[in-house]
C-alpha cells in the first residue's frame, strides 16, 4: 500500500481532510447542477432512458426527423411508471390516462367546429360585399338579408324583390368595376395577412450538405446549405402535414399565429372569387387546433409519436366540418394525410370527426338544420347505357387532373421563378385576382363563390324553374347557355392552374369540383333521359379524383355532400377510370407535386418503393463521401474519453452540412458502438460545458464515475444496423415502416462500420432517381 495513504484506526478523523473535502462538495455541486440544467431540457420519461442502452434524447429540433422507435420505448416507460404504482390515486391517474386520447379528439371537433363556423359566416357575408350590401345590417349576407335561411340556402329566393339588399348599382360596367375592385382589395388583404407568417427553414433540401466534401471550402460555423423561406399560411397547408406526420418537425407550422391568419387569410381569399376554396385551409386549421389541444397534454407534449397520433385524428375534423361528411373526413385523414394510421387512430379520428359534425350542426350555418350541403333529390336512377357515360365523365377528369398537375408544376418551375413575383408575392396575388374577376364576373354561371357554383349546376330543373339554370335549359335555342358551359369549363382548368401555389390560404377540392360539374352539366345536355344535375354531381367528383388521386373517401364524401346514396356506383366508375387516366399522364398527384415543389423532406413509401424495384440498387449506394465518413466518425479508445476539442471540432463540421439532424457515430477498432445526435452533442458542449468549465475529457461510453464529464447518457447503443450489400428495398421499408431516423451500414462478413444513412439522405436520394 503506498505509504502517503493513511491507514485508518481510532485516531483517524471521521470526515476527510479540508481540502479533500472542498473537492468533493464541489464536484457533488458541479454534478447537481448539471443534472439541473439536464431536468430543464430533458422530459422525465426521457431520464429514465439515461441509464438504458437506448439513452435519453432533447426535444426535437426544428426541421428535423423524430425517432418513431425511440418514442415508442419512452411512452412504454411513462405507462410502466403509471401503472406500476399502487393506490386508489393512482388507478384514477391510470384510468384518466387511458382516456385522454378520447378527451382531446372530442376537444378538437369541437374548437374546430367553432372555427369553421365563423369562417361560413364570415365568407359569406365578406363575400356579397363584391355585389351590394345589406341596408339593415351590413354585416348580414345577402342570403341572410332577404330570406330567413343562411349563406347556402336557395338563391332563388333571393332577387331585386329584396328592398333590405342594396346593390351598388344597377349599370352592368359600374357593377362590373365595383366587383373587380372589392376582389382585388380582398386579395392584396388576404395576401398581406399571409406574409405574417414568412418563417426561413434552415436547410433548402435534404441530403445536400455532404456535397461539401472539402473541409477547406467552408469556414468554421458557417451554413452548407442556404436557408429557404416560406409562409407558413399559404396554400393548403396538406404538404406540410404530410410531412410532418411523416416524422418530420416543421417549426412554428401549427401554432396559434397560423391558425389565425389561416383562418383569416382565407376568409378574404374565397371572397375574391379565385379558384380556390376554404376546404383544404380547414384541414391545416384543424391540425392546428390538434397540435395547441395536445400541448395542453403531457403525453403528446412531450412524444412526437403520440402527438402525431393525435394531429392524424384531428385531421379528420377539417373536413368533417368543410363538408359536413363525417366518415369521409376520417377516411381522408387516412387515406390521403396519414403515414402512420393504427386502428386507435381510427377510433380516435372517428370521435372528434363526430363531435365536429354534431357542433356544426347546432351552430347551422347554412341555416337548414342539416350537415347535407348540396342536397339533391333526383327521383331517377340511372339505366345500364348510362355507364359509358359515367366512363366519358372519368376519362375527362383524368384528363383534367393529369394536365392541371403538369400544367401547374410547371408553372410553379417557371412564371414563379422570375424575380418580380418571387420576391413581390402580394403582386402576383394582384395579378391572379385580376384576371379571374375580368374572365368570371361576365358568365353569370362563375360569377358566384365555387360552393354556390356547385349547389347552381347540380339543380334538377323538375323541381323548379326559378333557377337561371333552369331557365336556360328551358329555352329551345340553347347554344349560348352551353357556350357558356364551355366557357366555365376551359375557365376554371385555366385559372385554377395559376391560382394554386398563391401566397394565400388556399385549396384545391372547390375549384375542381367546379370543373367538374360545369363538364358534366355539358354532357348532360345531350342525355334527356336523366337529369343533367346527375352527370354534373358525378363529373366533379371525376375532376377531383384526378387532380388529388383521392378514391374511397372521395366516394363517401360525395355521398354525404348530397345525400344521394343511389349513385354510389356511378361515383366509383368514375372516380376509379379517372385516377387510372390521371396516373397514366402524371403519376404523383397535386399534394404529392406540392411537396415537390416545397422541397420538404416527405418519404412516401409506395411510391419510393416502386421507384426503387426498378432500380436494383444496394443500400452501399447511399453511404456518404469518405470525408463525410471521417467528419462523423469518432474513434473511441478504451477508456471510453475523447478530448473535447476533437468533439467541438465534429459539431463545427455538422452545422456547416445543415442537415440539422445529422450525428456522430462512435466506433471502437472499426466496429459500431453508439450514436450520438447532432442536437445532443452541441447541448453537451454548449450547455453542459458551462457548468464543467473544462471539456478536455469527456466520457461517450462506459459507466462515468464521480466528477466526470459524461455525456454517454445521450448515447443511443443500440442503433440498427444493415449490410452494405443487402437491397435498397430493405433500407426503404426499415425507413418507411419503422420510422428510422438513421440507419448504420456495415461491411459484410467483418460487421466493420461503412456509413451511416439519414432519413433526408434516402430521400434526396430517391428525388434524384425520380428525376
Amino acid at each position: 500500500m503506498p505509504k502517503d495513504v493513511e491507514q485508518a484506526n481510532e485516531q483517524s478523523h471521521l470526515l476527510p481532510p479540508h481540502g479533500a473535502y472542498d473537492r468533493r462538495i464541489s464536484l457533488i455541486q458541479l454534478e447537481d447542477d448539471a443534472r439541473s440544467i439536464i431536468s430543464s431540457h430533458v422530459s422525465k420519461e426521457e431520464q429514465a432512458l439515461a441509464s438504458t442502452s437506448v439513452g435519453e434524447r432533447l426535444p426535437y429540433n426544428d426541421y428535423t426527423t423524430i425517432d418513431w422507435l425511440h418514442d415508442l420505448v419512452k411512452d412504454s416507460f411513462r405507462l410502466r411508471a403509471i401503472h406500476s404504482q399502487p393506490g386508489l390515486r393512482y388507478r384514477l391517474h391510470a384510468a384518466f390516462d387511458s382516456c385522454e386520447g378520447w378527451i382531446a379528439a372530442a376537444l378538437i371537433g369541437v374548437l374546430t367546429a367553432c372555427v369553421a363556423f365563423l369562417v361560413d359566416i364570415a365568407v359569406a357575408t365578406v363575400s356579397d360585399w363584391k355585389l351590394g350590401y345589406c341596408k339593415t345590417n351590413v354585416f348580414m349576407s345577402r342570403e341572410n338579408c332577404c330570406t330567413d335561411r343562411s349563406p347556402l340556402g336557395s338563391l332563388e329566393k333571393v332577387g331585386e324583390d329584396c328592398r333590405a339588399w342594396h346593390s351598388w348599382t344597377s349599370h352592368y360596367w359600374g357593377a362590373f368595376g365595383i366587383y373587380v375592385g372589392f376582389a382585388l382589395a380582398f386579395g392584396v388583404i388576404s395576401s398581406s395577412v399571409t406574409m405574417l407568417t414568412k418563417s426561413t427553414l434552415p436547410a433548402a433540401s435534404p441530403g445536400h450538405g455532404d456535397k461539401f466534401s472539402d473541409p477547406t471550402k467552408l469556414t468554421a460555423g458557417e451554413q452548407g446549405v442556404l436557408g429557404k423561406s416560406m409562409y407558413l399560411a399559404a396554400g393548403s397547408g396538406i404538404p406540410e402535414i404530410k410531412t410532418i406526420l411523416s416524422g418530420f418537425v416543421i417549426p412554428n407550422f401549427l401554432d396559434l399565429k397560423v391558425l389565425v391568419v389561416k383562418a383569416i387569410g382565407a376568409v378574404f381569399a374565397v371572397s375574391t372569387g379565385m379558384c380556390l376554396g376554404k376546404e383544404g385551409p380547414f384541414v391545416h386549421i384543424s391540425t392546428c387546433v390538434a397540435y395547441l389541444v395536445g400541448m395542453r397534454f403531457p403525453k403528446y407534449r412531450e412524444n412526437g409519436r403520440k402527438l402525431r397520433e393525435l394531429l392524424s385524428a384531428g385531421c379528420s375534423a377539417g373536413l368533417s366540418v368543410a363538408f359536413g361528411a363525417p366518415i369521409g373526413g376520417v377516411l381522408f385523414s387516412y387515406e390521403e394525410i396519414s403515414t402512420y394510421f393504427p386502428r386507435k387512430v381510427l377510433w380516435r379520428a372517428f370521435l372528434c370527426s363526430l363531435f365536429a359534425a354534431m357542433v356544426l350542426r347546432a351552430l347551422n350555418p347554412t341555416g337548414t338544420g342539416k350537415l347535407v350541403l348540396f342536397e339533391t333529390n333526383y327521383g331517377t336512377s340511372y339505366q345500364p347505357q348510362h355507364y359509358l357515360v359515367f366512363v366519358l365523365l372519368g376519362v375527362a377528369g383524368g384528363l383534367f387532373g393529369g394536365v392541371f398537375c403538369k400544367a401547374n408544376f410547371l408553372w410553379s418551375k417557371s412564371f414563379r421563378k422570375y424575380g418580380i413575383i418571387k420576391n413581390h408575392p402580394v403582386f402576383e396575388v394582384f395579378l391572379v385576382v385580376l384576371a379571374t374577376a375580368l374572365l368570371q364576373y361576365p358568365n353569370p354561371l362563375t360569377r358566384e363563390p365555387g360552393d354556390v357554383i356547385i349547389k347552381n349546376l347540380l339543380i334538377d330543373c323538375r323541381d323548379t324553374n326559378e333557377s337561371w339554370v333552369c331557365q336556360m335549359e328551358a329555352r329551345n335555342q340553347r347554344s349560348g347557355y352551353i357556350g357558356w358551359l364551355v366557357y366555365g369549363t376551359v375557365a376554371k382548368l385555366f385559372l385554377t392552374i395559376i391560382t394554386f401555389g398563391c401566397k394565400v390560404p388556399s385549396g384545391i377540392i372547390i375549384p375542381a369540383l367546379d370543373a367538374g360539374a360545369f363538364f358534366g352539366r355539358l354532357v348532360g345536355q345531350w342525355i334527356t333521359t336523366i337529369s343533367p344535375g346527375i352527370f354534373a354531381m358525378v363529373g366533379a367528383a371525376a375532376f377531383l379524383a384526378g387532380v388529388s388521386r383521392m378514391t374511397i373517401s372521395l366516394c363517401v364524401i360525395m355521398f354525404e355532400l348530397t345525400g344521394e346514396l343511389e349513385y354510389i356506383v356511378p361515383h366509383m366508375i368514375a372516380i376509379l377510370v379517372a385516377k387510372w387516366v390521371s396516373d397514366a399522364l402524371e403519376k404523383e398527384g397535386v399534394y404529392d407535386l406540392a411537396q415537390t415543389v416545397l422541397g420538404h423532406p416527405f418519404l412516401d413509401l409506395d411510391n419510393s418503393m416502386s421507384l426503387v424495384q426498378k432500380e436494383a440498387a444496394l443500400v452501399e449506394a447511399l453511404i456518404p463521401p469518405r470525408q463525410t465518413m471521417h467528419e462523423i466518425t469518432v474513434d473511441v479508445p478504451k477508456d471510453g474519453f475523447i478530448a473535447g476539442t476533437i468533439l467541438e471540432e465534429k459539431l463545427e463540421r455538422l452545422k456547416s452540412r445543415g442537415l440539422m439532424d445529422a450525428g456522430l457515430v462512435l466506433v471502437q477498432n472499426g466496429m459500431l458502438q453508439g450514436y450520438l445526435a447532432e442536437g445532443e452533442l452541441d447541448f453537451g458542449l454548449n450547455e453542459l460545458a458551462r457548468t464543467w468549465g473544462s471539456t478536455s475529457r469527456i466520457r461517450l461510453l462506459g459507466n462515468a464515475d464521480d466528477g466526470e464529464f459524461d455525456l454517454s447518457m445521450f448515447v443511443d447503443r443500440t442503433p440498427l444496423t444493415i449490410c452494405a450489400q443487402a437491397p435498397m428495398e430493405y433500407a426503404v421499408e426499415m425507413f418507411g415502416k419503422l420510422g428510422l431516423r438513421y440507419l448504420c451500414v456495415v461491411e459484410e462478413g467483418s460487421g466493420k462500420l461503412l456509413g451511416v444513412i439519414i432519413k433526408k439522405r434516402l430521400v434526396a436520394w430517391l428525388e434524384g432517381i425520380k428525376h
